[in-house]
């Protein structure tokens, strides 16, 4: 039976079912497949919108070329060649072998493909053989010492720092040698006297003023005086506050100028006007 559309009956709809997007302004009405744009402002906002300082930087670990582990690493520690893995290079996070090994890296290789370091490469194995084993070194401390500040291996640093060859040097004889006044300037100066009075001669010798107290210093100034006068080459160091007394003083002088590769003697220089004996004479051979 059909019905004819004069009859029918349309029955109101609640209020929820009217048509809204009549009722919407016409710059308000969404097209199919569009978002508005307060939708889209509740996306995360992309890398590139972000400011500079809030960019996320990937982390030192990944951008290691390679971080398996288990990957063999061929080096060239200044001409000296050495074999290891990757996670005993990378067993301390923070040291520099992140770096080295990093992607960017790439152009630090020699020409069969091991990265290559610019350094000396005499004590790097017993460095290498602590981050395989565990074991602290007990031969060449200083020089390993100075291995593991350059590579950043902080926990040997600390360990080497307790060790008696580490310790006595950088907390007892460095620390003395700060509180003297003009140390290293006048080591300096020594050491050119010494090398002006070498002309044509196997050996050239130096007096060496040492005053420990106020009282001593105002004690030699006319010792000083008379040497000046006699063109003697004298090079005058303190009076410093508190610390060794003027025999150990000497001593670490000795030990900085054969460190510079100097050999070098002392002994006491006695002059008549001298009663405290502050003055010694330092003689260099030449040859």
């Amino acid at each position: 039976m059909m019905l004819n559309s004069d009859y029918l009956l349309f029955l109101p709809l609640p209020p929820k079912c009217w048509n809204y997007r009549m009722s919407l302004p016409a710059n308000q009405i969404k097209e199919p497949g569009k978002q508005s744009q307060s939708a889209k402002s509740l996306k995360e906002p992309s890398q590139e919108a972000l400011p500079v300082n809030l960019l996320k930087e990937p982390s030192q670990e990944s951008r290691i070329l390679c971080p398996d582990p288990a990957i063999v690493v061929e080096l060239n520690v200044g001409g000296q060649f050495y074999t290891t893995t990757m996670g005993t290079l990378m067993k301390h996070p923070g040291s520099k072998f992140s770096e080295i090994l990093s992607r960017s890296a790439r152009h630090y290789k020699d020409a069969q493909g091991r990265f290559f370091i610019d350094r000396p490469g005499t004590y790097f194995g017993l460095l290498l053989d602590y981050l395989r084993t565990g074991q602290v070194p007990t031969e060449y401390v200083p020089e390993v010492y100075q291995e593991a500040k350059f590579y950043q291996i902080h926990l040997l640093v600390k360990i080497l720092e307790d060790m008696p060859q580490i310790f006595g040097e950088q907390v007892a004889r460095t620390q003395f040698l700060m509180g003297v006044p003009n140390y290293r300037e006048n080591l300096e100066v020594l050491l050119h006297l010494a090398r002006a009075e070498a002309v044509a001669m196997r050996s050239s010798k130096v007096v060496v003023c040492v005053v420990r107290t106020e009282e001593e210093d105002a004690k030699c100034v006319e010792p000083l005086h008379i040497l000046e006068a006699k063109k003697t080459p004298v090079v005058k160091f303190g009076p410093w506050k508190a610390g060794p007394m003027t025999e150990d003083f000497v001593c670490c002088l000795e030990k900085d100028i054969r460190a510079k590769g100097y050999k070098v003697t002392s002994q006491r220089y006695h002059l008549s006007r001298d009663p405290y004996t502050c003055f010694w004479i330092f003689v260099f051979t030449w040859w």
